[in-house]
């Protein structure tokens, strides 16, 4: 990501989310994050996605995180109020920045494939514009994520999001406003949303699935289709021809999956700055 933005010279947020501390606790991953955007060549900030705990918000802004999210979104309209200027509160002592939530988005992070289907979806996990402007009122956030279609994981279809929400709640605040679940989706839709108030994507899935894809291109596999009791399969496999075969190290893997994974970033950092044409 930073790598990236390097080469556009442009600026980038990097993040950790709470949900990840199983995989990488933010003791050890924070303080890392922190020394990559101080060295960086352009200004980064380093941002807690979808804190659902105060207590974890603290421990992001005591390593030096410079934005935080609380997500509160599952909790009644009143708790997420109450929590949130909790949060607002906490990040002032350290200048730090604060995001909040209110609608719900489909899938938490690390979310698998679904369908993204408006007509299908309930109308109330959208964002109500009138909510959005009470509760950007009472909080004294400093950005606000707002659901209008977007959802964590892989499309399965193109998702069709509801510009009407975005803009109904774009006239009720003032504030920047951030799109979640932002990857997977068109690039004319990037356009028309930062032309109506999106400041923030989040993106991450569509880049690691990159990611995933380069190495196993890397690795050759063929695709042989195959019925077994009346179910179709495909068995991916590989063939090397005996005498030649060479040793794999993980660090190889890694650098296939992280150059690709800064050329999917690098094209949206593209869109996004406005300097792809």
């Amino acid at each position: 990501m930073i790598r990236g933005a390097e080469e556009l010279d442009v600026p980038v947020i990097i993040m950790h989310a709470e949900i990840h501390e199983e995989m990488m606790p933010i003791s050890l991953i924070g303080p890392i994050m922190i020394r990559c955007a101080t060295e960086a060549k352009v200004p980064v900030c380093v941002h807690l996605d979808h804190g659902t705990s105060l207590s974890y918000l603290y421990k992001a802004l005591d390593i030096g995180f410079t934005s935080i999210m609380y997500d509160g979104s599952a909790l009644s309209y009143e708790e997420n109020v109450a929590n949130t200027c909790i949060a607002v509160e906490m990040a002032k002592r350290t200048g730090a920045s604060v995001e909040a939530e209110i609608g719900v988005l489909g899938k938490r992070e690390l979310g698998l494939g679904h369908e993204s289907n408006h007509d299908d979806q309930a109308e109330e996990v959208y964002t109500d514009p009138e909510d959005a402007g009470r509760f950007v009122r009472e909080t004294k956030i400093d950005a606000l994520a707002c659901s209008f279609g977007t959802a964590h994981g892989l499309y399965l279809k193109k998702p069709k999001l509801d510009m009407n929400v975005l803009d109904r709640v774009r006239a009720r605040v003032d504030i920047p406003l951030v799109m979640h679940g932002g990857s997977g989706v068109s690039e004319e839709d990037y356009k028309t949303v930062i032309q109506k108030g999106i400041r923030k994507v989040n993106y991450y899935t569509y880049m690691a699935k990159a990611g995933g894809e380069e190495v196993e291109g890397q690795f050759g596999f063929k695709k042989m289709p195959f019925v077994n009791g009346g179910v179709k399969y495909n068995l991916y496999y590989a063939t090397v021809e005996e005498g030649r075969e060479k040793p794999v190290y993980y660090h190889e893997i890694v650098q296939w999956g992280i150059d690709a994974m800064k050329g999917n970033v690098k094209s949206a950092l593209e869109v996004f700055s406005g300097k792809k044409h």
